[in-house]
């Protein structure tokens, strides 16, 4: 999903999983005795049917762990290290080998089931908690093995992330998909994570990782990150124990005076450098989940709160905080609105009148298009202005009224905010110029403010189906 809270790309980074792999390697190193176990076979990329029967017996001897518990990690190790010799269709038929041989016994559960309501007392205890037992599927219990590797709670969210790109294919993939998230959410709970700043002399490892995971604005050279961690701007990344190398989600501030609109300006290398302890407003204008596999574990709330905390704590002269986000469902959901008509009744008459004058068309819908469609029109000021009030009222639209699943915002970057207690404060024309920008949202951005009172009340009323806005942009529905 190309918006504020997405990886720049689907698939998971090869050098990433090949430093993972290292770590595991160091890991398998690492450990001594009768229990190490060394890699003693070379898996074939498309993991065929001999090879794959072969791994199965990995896998169900280190489920067995008859060596111990030490045994069964260095088996786990093994095992993800034969996963990283695999291309993808070793890894899907893998993952289908998971989630076939390795599922809850329903049989057993079922029989077990039945036994609980016929005991009592202590008996019925001992029964519930091996009715417990049985429901975590032995691939779980594979799985959780990695946690106590070095490298290997990193490899289990590099594997999701492969797992989430396979499934869209494959439905047998669900429940092992299902099964994923929920351990590693209980893994990544808020009250796991480490909030750091990072600035410009932040080891060059992570800083280049900071490049390669910017998912909103694309960091294009060495000195554009150092404009971003200048003294009037701040980063701040979640990190997890079991990964401090790998930042798991970060939020850019630009220290500024006044409600900024204009992406580029913030970004302009060539602008000085403002005094931070003079600015008046905290401008979040680039939130990154960098780890794919981690999609649908959520934290970005708990890090805008804990980001707003440290910046009050650092420059008490701050009053405002809002953010200046992309609307990347924008321009999709225009050009649908334009292909069923819905846009003539969305706008008043006189917006009509001038796009369909403009574009000498008999429909607002089919004008609108048109002139859309006209190369370079932000630098025609007469079509420019012409599309500059009806394209805004249409973006607020979208924004306070457009409803996708659950009654939730259409827009997931909105749905964001809004669900963390934030109101739409301001649309802003052309406010991303650039070629992302405007294939996203036809170059608008928005305000959301987090105004610290009314995080709770608007919190609520968005779960009962109320969009905070601001007086200026509900004057535009």
């Amino acid at each position: 999903m190309p918006n504020e809270l997405s990886p720049r790309a689907d698939d998971v980074s090869s050098g990433f999983l090949t430093q993972t792999g290292g770590r595991i390697a160091r890991a398998l190193r690492g450990l001594t005795g009768a229990a190490r176990i060394a890699i003693t076979k070379t898996l074939r990329p498309a993991l065929p049917e001999d090879d794959l029967r072969w791994l199965r017996g990995r896998i169900d001897a280190c489920l067995a762990a008859r060596g111990g518990e030490v045994s069964a990690r260095a088996a786990a190790a093994e095992i993800g290290r034969y996963y990283l010799m695999l291309n993808d269709t070793g890894r899907q038929r893998f993952l289908n080998s998971l989630a076939a041989h390795y599922d809850v016994d329903h049989d057993a559960v079922r029989k077990l089931a039945s036994k609980v309501a016929q005991s009592e007392g202590e008996a019925m205890i001992a029964t519930q908690e091996a009715l417990r037992d049985l429901l975590e599927s032995p691939r779980l219990r594979l799985m959780k093995r990695f946690n106590s590797i070095e490298g290997g709670v990193k490899f289990l969210v590099d594997l999701r992330a492969d797992l989430l790109r396979l499934a869209r294919a494959d439905a047998q993939l669900a429940p092992l998909g299902r099964e994923l998230r929920t351990l590693l959410a209980s893994w990544f709970d808020a009250g796991f994570l480490e909030l750091r700043s990072i600035d410009w002399k932040s080891p060059a490892a992570l800083l280049e990782k900071l490049i390669g995971y910017e998912a909103v604005h694309e960091i294009r050279s060495w000195s554009d990150l150092k404009k971003r961690l200048d003294s009037d701007r701040r980063c701040f990344a979640f990190f997890h124990p079991s990964m401090p190398d790998e930042p798991l989600i970060f939020v850019e501030v630009a220290l500024v005076n006044g409600m900024a609109g204009s992406v580029q300006s913030l970004l302009d290398e060539s602008t000085p450098s403002r005094d931070a302890d003079e600015a008046d407003t905290a401008i979040f204008y680039s939130i990154s989940n960098a780890q794919a596999g981690l999609a649908g574990v959520s934290f970005g709330e708990f890090l805008i709160k804990r980001v707003v905390g440290e910046l009050q704590r650092d420059f008490p002269g701050l009053k405002t905080f809002a953010t200046l986000s992309p609307i990347p469902g924008f321009a999709a959901w225009l050009s649908g609105a334009c292909a069923t008509g819905d846009v003539k009744r969305l706008l008043p008459m006189t917006d009509t009148l001038l796009l369909t004058a403009l574009a000498g068309a008999n429909e607002a819908d089919s004008a609108l298009q048109s002139l859309l469609r006209e190369a370079h029109w932000p630098d025609n000021p007469r079509i420019s202005q012409a599309l500059r009030a009806p394209l805004t009222r249409l973006c607020a639209h979208y924004l306070y009224h457009e409803r996708g699943a659950a009654n939730r915002a259409k827009d997931p970057v909105a749905h964001f905010h809004l669900s963390n207690g934030a109101r739409i404060e301001r649309i802003n024309w052309q406010g991303d110029n650039s070629a992302k920008g405007m294939a996203q949202s036809h170059g608008f951005m928005v305000n959301y403010l987090y105004r610290l009172g009314d995080v709770e009340k608007n919190y609520e009323r968005y779960m009962g189906g109320h969009v905070a806005a601001s007086p200026a942009v509900r004057d535009l529905c």
